[in-house]
């Protein structure tokens, strides 16, 4: 990587589990990306207690990375400030990317994103277009969560207006191809300013997964800082490889984080609206649920929300 005193510096970090094929994959497109891209740049991957062996592979196939193998599974968010506080403690740099292991940078993502941040100084967070591995166009940019949006998950709203503003949605991130400001991108690749997160400080280890990049873009919104996405960077993204292996389970830190978020972001009338409706959404379910292990979570879930 250059060491030109004028690059960015940049700190990349992956957080993964049992993922060991697709980090292979990352990593390899972060580095030839990295090759041609005047940044200064330090990758870490936080291996969160993987039982495929990605430490391993890390080790043996990419000694330029430096590695966390951490003994206990951290969760995204715990893994990620992991490295965040070490960052924090010698001056973050200009960039942190936070980057998904199941993701594949397309060839001038980073030069792009990196060049938008030194155009928009109040830009403190922004988000590639991400695509689905045939390379149809992933949604990436949403609006802060509202009444409607948990009434489209549950399946209570017309699925025909899944995609439109009245779920959160930006229709025109399908349209014109131009920087986009947002509320909060997806958080498989979102890179962060590093001054707005000293301001912010880092994510919210309330969050054990989910939702912690939405609450990270509210507090830089309240804070003063922009959030945009870049159509002209992308990168591949193939979803849910990791919180797909434990999928109850996920189910439960989904809401359980999307209630913590609405107490902390959202006005008291409406918690109590949409508590109201997610718990009695939820007491259907346990009634009906196939088997112990989904009753449980569902019983967690309207303990959430209570």
């Amino acid at each position: 990587m250059p060491e030109s005193t004028s690059s960015p510096t940049l700190a990349v970090i992956i957080v993964s589990w049992n993922v060991k094929t697709l980090l292979d994959v990352c990593l390899l497109s972060l580095r030839e990306e990295l090759g041609r891209t005047e940044v200064q740049a330090t990758v870490w991957v936080v291996d969160n207690a993987s039982s495929d062996g990605s430490a391993d592979m890390v080790r043996t196939r990419h000694p330029w990375v430096k590695l966390e193998a951490s003994p206990e599974n951290l969760g995204f968010v715990r893994g990620n400030n992991l490295i965040l506080e070490r960052l924090q403690q010698q001056g973050y740099p200009d960039c942190v990317w936070l980057l998904n292991p199941d993701t594949t940078i397309q060839t001038g993502a980073l030069s792009i994103l990196l060049r938008f941040f030194a155009e928009h100084p109040r830009a403190g967070l922004v988000g590639p277009q991400l695509l689905n591995p045939a390379g149809s166009l992933q949604t990436s940019a949403f609006r802060f969560p509202d009444l409607l949006q948990p009434l489209f998950d549950l399946g209570w709203l017309p699925q025909r207006f899944y995609y439109t503003r009245f779920n959160g949605r930006y229709p025109e991130e399908r349209t014109n191809g131009r920087p986009l400001r947002i509320d909060h991108p997806l958080g498989a690749a979102m890179m962060a300013r590093g001054k707005a997160v000293a301001q912010v400080g880092r994510l919210d280890e309330q969050f054990f997964m989910y939702c912690e990049e939405i609450d990270w873009a509210w507090r830089m919104r309240k804070a003063g800082w922009e959030t945009w996405l870049v159509p002209e960077a992308q990168v591949v993204h193939y979803g849910g490889a990791s919180t797909q292996q434990v999928r109850p389970l996920t189910t439960a830190y989904l809401w359980e984080s999307r209630a913590r978020l609405y107490r902390k972001h959202r006005d008291p009338l409406t918690r109590a609206l949409v508590g109201a409706v997610v718990r009695r959404a939820f007491s259907r379910k346990a009634a009906a649920a196939p088997d112990d292990e989904w009753r449980a979570v569902y019983a967690r879930i309207v303990a959430a929300w209570r």
